[in-house]
């Protein structure tokens, strides 16, 4: 039976459980391991507020190969909670339920299930010798004691070795960013604004050219033609002169106070009348025998203050041009939230990060924890996420290139540059050809993804596969790397570029409702404003 099967099967059948003890001991005796998650950046001693993530273990021994039980067990504080055994190559088929108690009331929670779609990479990061075999994390919010059973099923006969139990405490950062209030989509026009010639482009690309050169157009043009004639000091020497034409020839002043309409005859039909400048001045003692000169003397000195003035209105259109084609060359960028502003521990990455040669497809992926968390704790989450795959799987860093969450607020997963193909390690077999995006919380039973959750993955997605030329709404047919369950190694995969976890790898994940989404998701994507 394929592993996707199997889990399907798990799911359904928690009732066949079987308990006995295990050799766990509380807190205070010699049972827990507490491992410091961070070295650098997460504890600076800059801020008392700030406390370092921690990954607590618990081991899972016993004396029945099959089964395994923690009775009620207290700890140090946490808030993520995982089971992982020493072969990463172990696919453990079976159940493994945990509780926990609130830190807040000290209430405990209903028995919960752990997910099992997780395997590592299929590279030498998967390989590496820390590598370890685990659930799929889940959160539970700050809690100090946890119960749990875990038994062997299906074709199992054993629980893998070295089972134990992983608690993180995502600990906490100075200044975290990511509360989730308002969708990525309505992020960049906060963004853009702030300079004007930018407004247009960070909405959208492509109605970019119209609006833009309207609005310059119109402030160069109206503004400066009417602000800059009084401030020059030939006009205000004309102004004194003035008096005398009026009465003359009242048909004089007239054209003095238009100087937009004779700007373009005044310098083409008197650029030869360098002489009549001298005759002006001559002109205050004789104002009456030549009423016609003066003006027009008086004008080319006042008309070449204003010829500027219209002839700015174009040098201006043409500093926004020089400003145009950078932001048209690539799709607009939705609002990202950096690994910095959540409060990534880089201490914790030991190895730089790797790079394809293109993003052919995006896999949506749930992280399968609870769905009843404030969106003001989604850094936390992350910060826990990040320190159970580095220290509990052995990864070098985050395995989901982004993270999305309930309000639309999309979070920067694994380092090496949001706009760069980074290699992350989320779809066992097509790591190599895709991007993974996890929206947090759990959708398989019951949870139902929001409209903002969907409007910004296919946002990300949209955006994400623009930046390779892959069109959202598009299939590709990719070469499996590995066995999934789903597909053998070598099998030619023909799937949406926007597809699902369970797509390639035998697992329920991204839960029924957010895989039923998709269609809608993919279909967002395609009229996203981020779509190149």
């Amino acid at each position: 039976m394929s592993p996707r099967g199997t889990r399907a099967r798990r799911a359904s059948t928690s009732k066949r459980t079987i308990w006995l003890a295990a050799g766990a001991v509380v807190l205070a005796g010699t049972g827990v391991t507490a491992v410091n998650a961070t070295g650098g950046s997460g504890d600076t001693g800059t801020d008392d507020s700030s406390r370092p993530a921690k990954a607590h273990t618990l081991a899972l021994a016993g004396k029945d190969a099959k089964k395994r039980e923690l009775p009620r067990t207290e700890t140090q504080l946490f808030s993520l909670v995982g089971v992982s055994w020493e072969n990463s190559a172990d696919d453990f088929e079976g159940t493994a339920q945990i509780r926990t108690r609130s830190a807040d009331d000290g209430a405990w929670t209903d028995w919960r299930d752990l997910d099992f779609g997780i395997r590592a990479p299929e590279t030498k990061e998967g390989d590496a010798s820390g590598v370890r075999g685990a659930s799929e994390p889940l959160w539970v919010g700050p809690s100090d004691a946890v119960q749990a059973r875990v038994v062997a099923g299906g074709k199992e006969t054993a629980v893998p070795d070295a089972l134990r139990l992983d608690m993180i405490d995502p600990g906490e950062t100075k200044g975290g960013k990511g509360n989730g209030k308002g969708k990525p989509s309505d992020k960049p026009e906060k963004t853009d604004t702030a300079a004007p010639s930018p407004t247009v482009p960070g909405e959208d690309p492509a109605p970019s050219t119209a609006p833009e050169p309207t609005g310059i157009a119109t402030e160069s043009a109206v503004a400066p033609a009417t602000e800059q004639p009084p401030t020059p000091p030939v006009p205000s020497e004309t102004a004194t002169q003035d008096p005398p034409e009026p009465t003359a020839e009242p048909s004089a002043p007239a054209p003095s106070q238009e100087p937009t309409a004779e700007p373009s005859t005044a310098p083409t039909t008197e650029p030869t009348t360098p002489a009549p400048s001298e005759t002006a001045t001559q002109d205050p003692p004789q104002p009456t025998a030549e009423p016609s000169a003066p003006a027009p003397s008086q004008e080319p000195t006042a008309e070449p203050s204003t010829a500027p003035t219209t002839e700015p209105t174009t040098p201006a259109p043409s500093e926004t041009a020089t400003q145009d084609p950078p932001q048209p060359t690539a799709p607009a960028e939705p609002t990202i939230v950096s690994r910095a502003d959540w409060g990534a521990d880089e201490s914790l990455v030991a190895d730089p990060p790797s790079y394809l040669d293109k993003v052919d497809a995006v896999f949506v992926h749930h992280t399968a924890g609870t769905n009843n968390y404030d969106c003001a704790e989604s850094p936390a989450i992350i910060r826990a996420i990040l320190t159970y795959h580095v220290k509990t799987n052995g990864w070098n860093d985050l395995g989901y290139n982004f993270f999305v969450d309930k309000c639309g607020t999309v979070f920067e997963g694994r380092a090496g540059g949001v706009d760069k193909p980074v290699r992350g390690a989320h779809t066992y077999g097509f790591n190599g050809y895709s991007s993974g995006v996890s929206l947090l919380g759990d959708y398989e039973n019951g949870g139902t993804p929001t409209a903002a959750a969907k409007q910004a993955i296919a946002d990300i997605s949209a955006w994400k596969l623009g930046l390779h030329g892959v069109a959202p709404e598009a299939r590709v047919t990719l070469t499996a790397a590995g066995d999934t369950g789903v597909w053998n190694t070598g099998d030619k995969a023909t799937l949406n570029t926007i597809s699902g976890h369970r797509d390639g790898y035998a697992t329920l994940c991204p839960g029924a409702t957010l895989y039923s989404a998709l269609p809608e998701i993919r279909s967002t994507a395609g009229a996203s404003i981020y779509t190149s």
